[in-house]
């Protein structure tokens, strides 16, 4: 990623990581590579703010040496630790050792399990509302813990009307383009959304916290260490923010999951999705088995409504089914209503179990009854019922 112009006197110096095959925090795909962002400002003082992953280093000091262009770096404003922006900041206080490092007190307390104490015994603690002054431009710093680290803040430059929001309106996803310019199609809201409700997703009410917090600020650019720069989307994003931090969805429709070990629970979630779009109700269909947890959480999200359907394992949950309902409730999914389909040839048990889960989320409520396939066979009135109820639900 070459270094960008956000403003006049602000550049983007991040580099992206296109390696597809890769997984993000060694467990989410990102098929289409994720950029890690980074901010220079020159004023009177020159500040960068947050520093890039291990993979992404060379490029990113490449980049912070060209823009410096032979001027002294005086501050390295840290907003978020975690190593995906973090791994860098050790080489950063080698490379510069003249600049102040600027951090809240958890920052220090983390920073020192990183790089060693001496090394950040003279950081300036920064609290809520606070300012560090570069010149005609000044960075106000709002603290935002949880979100999604317990050091984590941003920081808002009234100058230039900017929120350095750190992983907050992120997206996963490496662009030629740094702007939201183009259309925000559904593909680019997926990355946004995918993102959001498995890196952030567990943080509601700290969320909301943030978005009040941000309401009282005139925000012409956001500028987040993942995904795009923001200036023509905004009003959108904090729409989607506001909508995914109360964990209400976007839409109506219906998720539809199954777990299938021989076809039979397969070919019933189809037709099911089938009756369901003849009744003018959109759905999306998963096999748990071959789709990552990330996509079926992100569409949990975004939908009001979850059919699982999974055939009955060990006297268990499908494994593949029992982890995507426990991750629902490790990202402490709400507000949504579920329906079941159990399956198997002996000791049909997976629907209770399904339900048993979903009962531990907050807000969540149950329409119909389990359908039970046995083998290949099933109580196609009943079936029909419950396909009749979901319809009425999502249409209620």
């Amino acid at each position: 990623m070459p270094v960008a112009k956000v403003t006049e006197d602000i550049c983007a110096i991040g580099a992206s990581d296109r390696d597809g095959k890769k997984l993000f925090e060694r467990l989410f795909p990102i098929p289409e590579g994720v950029a890690y962002n980074s901010y220079l400002i020159f004023d009177e003082k020159t500040a960068v703010l947050d520093g890039a992953a291990k993979e992404v280093e060379d490029e990113y000091f490449v980049n912070l040496e060209s823009a410096l262009n032979g001027r002294t770096l005086d501050y390295i404003v840290l907003n978020h630790l975690e190593p995906d922006h973090g791994a860098a900041i050790g080489r950063l206080i080698k490379t510069y050792p003249e600049a102040a490092l600027v951090g809240n007190a958890k920052t220090k307390t983390i920073l020192e399990s990183y790089v060693g104490a001496e090394k950040v015994e003279n950081m300036i603690i920064v609290g809520e509302g606070e300012e560090l002054k570069l010149g005609r431009h000044s960075l106000k710093f709002i603290m935002t813990p949880m979100v999604h680290w317990p050091e984590s803040m941003m920081c808002y430059d009234a100058t230039d009307k900017i929120l350095f929001s750190q992983d907050a309106f992120g997206a996963f996803g490496a662009e030629e383009d740094i702007f939201d310019d183009k259309d925000f199609d559904e593909e680019r809201l997926e990355k946004m959304r995918r993102y959001y409700a498995n890196i952030v997703g567990k943080y509601g009410a700290q969320v909301c916290a943030v978005l009040k917090k941000a309401s009282a600020l005139d925000i012409k650019t956001i500028c987040p260490i993942h995904g795009l720069v923001l200036r023509k989307h905004i009003g959108e994003v904090l729409r989607l923010y506001t909508l995914w931090s109360g964990y209400q969805p976007e839409e109506k429709g219906v998720v539809v999951a199954y777990a299938s070990m021989y076809g039979h629970t397969a070919a019933l979630a189809k037709e099911a999705c089938e009756k369901l779009n003849e009744k003018g109700v959109k759905t999306v269909l998963f096999d748990v088995s071959e789709t990552d947890t990330s996509y079926l959480v992100s569409n949990v999200f975004r939908f009001s409504n979850v059919l699982a359907l999974s055939v009955t394992y060990n006297a268990n949950i499908y494994p593949k089914m029992e982890y995507f309902l426990n991750d629902l409730k490790a990202l402490n999914v709400q507000n949504r209503a579920f329906s079941f389909v159990e399956s198997g040839s002996w000791a049909i048990s997976s629907g209770k179990l399904m339900r048993e889960k979903a009962e531990s989320l907050k807000n969540c409520r149950f329409v119909g009854d389990i359908v039970t396939l046995k083998a290949a066979s099933y109580d196609k009135a009943a079936f029909n019922k419950l396909i009749e109820d979901i319809a009425a639900d999502v249409k209620a």
